[in-house]
């Protein structure tokens, strides 16, 4: 009988697969139950038990003891209930042992297929139970095959799925190379347990640094956040809870050997290694290192930072492409707007000259907007009596004159720029129209410039980069402007000189 040596069996399966002996027991004892109502009829009252002292599953049909006998499969006799019970009583249910060798063919086929379902089913969990353990580990595994550009990984028990979006660019794979990846989610579904690998993600980073770097792992240093653009560049903030280490000397190691074990790991991917401050003012300040910082202002309210940087240093501040502000921003959660000096001087020289403009406005006034932060007519167009009360010397009155005159002089501004100049004489006209063709190449320019090199996804880096390169291209412009002022006057009525009219065909050569 196969099932005499069931108990060998039992144990091998489960050592091979990784299955409970009890789910084997249990699907075992589903399939033989399986079996016996295929064989006697599914109204019979069947029940299989394991018998682990004699190695095999017993098949049990049970029987009611009644007076008269309605229903041969379940019904007994009083004398039959005797036999097998001497003490037994009507109404009593008595099991009678079954012969599994008479279930025939069909039914053994029937509880093969129990079995079979039963063991996928458990194989699958068990692979599911061990991989959901493992969940956050790196984990190292072979190319099986590639299909619609994932890359499906063996990593032994099952297969893992290394999704496209999940892949570092330009790393190629063949089939049957090694490849380590972070174990980012496990999931269960009809076609059993699916792995999701991934590389490009910030947490395979710190993974990394956690095998290599034993601080970590001690719980000595601490890693504060980690951003990265796969394949390129990483930031990795790290801070001590011990003062007599050095968080940034830990993660770098003895002549550099412990981060470069994670840069190898990585194919070369630069990693800037941040040590974290409280202060986020500072600790953005040593993001965007190497490039110096001579101020930051600072807008909890909307968290902005205007990171003010030296002209020489605006470039390596904002990176290639705009890479090293935009990762910076992304690790101290900060929107940052990063301005060369040059520029931030110049607004602010045309933001006090727009106050004292104001009607009402003198410098000492103008001193106390500016202390209150009120740096410009447009700012003061957008603030609230309420707010203008907190500057010193200022009534309802006056606040209310002041806004009406910001909004009047923004509002003329921005008329003053939209209204295309009139020429007064055809050849005055001429020398116009070529003017602003060729001067407005060289305003517009550095902006597409900038963005096509250095793509700055914020945007904020995009208006503060625009002025250091628009002032070097403007102001060889200014001169050729005069003759357009000129005839402008002209047009008033005054008489135009000779010598106006005669420059006029030598500006259109020129332009």
């Amino acid at each position: 009988m196969f099932l005499m040596d069931i108990k060998r069996v039992i144990e091998q399966v489960s050592r091979d697969r990784g299955i409970d002996s009890h789910v084997l027991v249990s699907a075992l004892e589903e399939a033989l139950k399986s079996a016996a109502k295929k064989r006697y009829g599914n109204r019979i009252d069947i029940e299989a038990q394991y018998n682990e002292s004699a190695g095999e599953i017993e098949v049990f049909q049970f029987l009611e003891v009644v007076e008269e006998i309605t229903d041969p499969q379940l019904h007994m006799t009083m004398k039959e209930g005797l036999k097998l019970d001497p003490e037994c009583e009507f109404g009593d249910s008595l099991g009678i042992k079954l012969d599994t060798a008479e279930f025939g063919r069909i039914a053994a086929q029937s509880a093969k297929q129990v079995i079979i379902q039963k063991m996928k089913e458990a194989e699958r969990n068990a692979v599911y139970g061990n991989f959901i353990d493992r969940k956050g580990e790196i984990i190292n595994g072979m190319v099986q095959r590639f299909e619609r550009g994932d890359i499906i990984v063996n990593l032994g028990q099952t297969e893992g799925v290394l999704p496209e979006r999940e892949q570092v660019p330009r790393e190629v794979y063949r089939r049957g190379d090694r490849i380590r990846a972070y174990i980012m989610d496990v999931r269960l579904d009809t076609r059993g347990p699916q792995v999701i690998l991934t590389r490009s993600h910030p947490t395979f980073l710190i993974a990394l640094f956690k095998t290599e770097v034993p601080e970590i792992s001690e719980g000595i240093v601490t890693i504060m956040g980690a951003v990265r653009e796969a394949g390129s560049r990483s930031k990795f903030a790290v801070a001590s809870n011990d003062s007599d280490i050095d968080p940034v000397g830990a993660c770098v190691g003895m002549k550099g050997s412990r981060v470069q074990n994670v840069v190898q790991e990585l194919r070369g991917e630069k990693i800037d290694i941040i040590p974290w401050h409280v202060d986020p003012a500072k600790f953005v300040c040593n993001a965007l290192a190497p490039a110096e910082i001579s101020r930051v202002i600072i807008d909890e309210d909307n968290r902005t930072m205007e990171v003010i940087v030296p002209d020489e240093y605006l470039s390596v501040a904002i990176g290639k492409r705009g890479q090293n502000v935009r990762l910076a921003s992304k690790l101290a959660k900060w929107r940052l707007d990063v301005k060369s000096e040059s520029h931030y001087s110049k607004a602010m020289k045309e933001g006090y000259e727009s106050l004292v403009s104001l009607p009402g406005v003198g410098i000492s006034q103008a001193d106390a907007l500016y202390e209150k932060g009120f740096f410009s007519a447009e700012e003061i167009s957008n603030a609230t009596v309420e707010d203008l009360m907190a500057v010193r010397e200022m009534t309802e009155d006056t606040a209310e004159k002041l806004i009406e005159s910001a909004n009047f002089h923004v509002l003329n501004e921005e008329q003053a720029e939209e209204e295309p100049q009139i020429p007064a004489t055809g050849e005055a006209s001429e020398s116009e129209a070529s003017e602003p063709e060729a001067s407005e190449p060289e305003t517009s320019e550095p902006e597409t410039t900038f963005e096509t090199e250095d793509d700055i996804s914020e945007g904020s880096e995009t208006e503060t980069a625009e002025p250091a390169e628009e002032e070097e291209e403007i102001e060889p412009a200014a001169p050729e402007s005069e003759p357009a002022a000129e005839a402008t006057e002209d047009a008033d009525g005054r008489e135009t000189p000779p010598e106006t009219a005669d420059d006029a065909p030598e500006d259109i050569e020129n332009s």
